[in-house]
């Protein structure tokens, strides 16, 4: 069997005397797509830059394709497709200018799939960089990642602004990816980006890997999102004292609140009474980021 994509062990980065990451033990699986979660700071970024070989770590290891990041780097980035968070690309070309250069030095230059990720994304190709949105010039950024269809795309805060119809085109083309066995690794502190995509996802603070799960491990650990509506009061204040619930907000007629027990005994004590309306969702990950970054207590981190 294939080994992993992106292996990572003992890895250290200083910054003189001050922290970049340290010891981070890391496996991403061919076919993967990863989160790799932290607020900013948390040591994201220098973890990418030593997997391109932009730096070089203090101590430990990083492998690509079982390759060392920077024995074989050139090698390596012939496979990567590569999104930075701040894409540095030449304001004077057009978006299809700048494509076309980064596509003869690759000598990889697919005019018809640069026109259908245009497409997708509703990209307008002839205009130069310094006239586009953010939202547009992350567009053009994308497209350069995804133009020779890499074995491995890294991407740092991919979505930054993109609509949401622009957010579900670019989960639809790495889901798609994914299907094809190709391996992504999205680095990102927007929750909502990796959710919806992400078959495990890593967190990291302060430099260090707190937790690496399968995200729906990590859901499924954390307390559901419960609402209720209904007229009578007896329910309410039954469902008020509820084992396991815990009230986040309590309006006259309806409770809100995470919910983390039997179910089956809370479905029991509704069907005793009329109510209005009902709903039991998965925690998201917002609620697991609070978890995991000291906005709790330390014996709540425990997921």
């Amino acid at each position: 069997m294939p080994g992993p994509v992106i292996k990572l062990q003992k890895l250290t980065k200083m910054y003189g005397h001050s922290r970049g990451v340290l010891d981070i033990n890391l496996e991403v699986e061919p076919g993967m797509v990863f989160g790799f979660l932290g607020p900013n700071g948390a040591g994201k970024t220098t973890t990418i830059n030593i997997l391109l070989d932009f730096i070089r770590p203090t101590s430990g290891s990083a492998e690509i394709f079982g390759m060392d990041a920077h024995d074989k780097s050139l090698r390596i980035r012939r496979r990567v497709g590569f999104l930075a968070g701040d894409m540095a690309l030449d304001k004077g070309l057009t978006g299809w200018q700048q494509l076309e250069y980064l596509g003869r030095l690759r000598s990889n230059f697919d005019k018809s799939y640069i026109d259908e990720l245009a497409g997708r994304f509703n990209c307008k190709l002839d205009r130069k960089f310094k006239t586009l949105s953010h939202g547009n010039r992350q567009k053009v950024a994308l497209i350069a990642a995804l133009m020779h269809k890499p074995e491995l795309l890294i991407l740092d805060e991919p979505t930054s602004g993109l609509d949401p119809l622009m957010q579900a085109e670019f989960n639809k083309i790495i889901l798609e990816r994914k299907k094809s066995g190709k391996t992504t690794f999205i680095s990102s502190h927007m929750l909502s980006e990796i959710q919806e995509i992400c078959d495990t996802v890593a967190f990291i603070g302060n430099g260090q890997i707190i937790v690496v799960k399968p995200l729906a491990t990590i859901i499924k650990m954390v307390p559901k999102r419960l609402f209720v509506s209904t007229k009578s009061k007896d329910l309410l204040s039954k469902l008020r004292n509820f084992p396991s619930l815990v009230l986040k907000d309590n309006k006259d007629n309806a409770i809100y609140g995470n919910f983390s027990g039997d179910i089956n005994k809370l479905l029991r004590l509704l069907a005793g009474y009329t109510v209005e309306g009902f709903s039991l969702s998965d925690g998201d990950l917002e609620s697991i980021f609070m978890k995991y970054y000291d906005y709790r207590k330390p014996d709540d981190r425990n997921v």
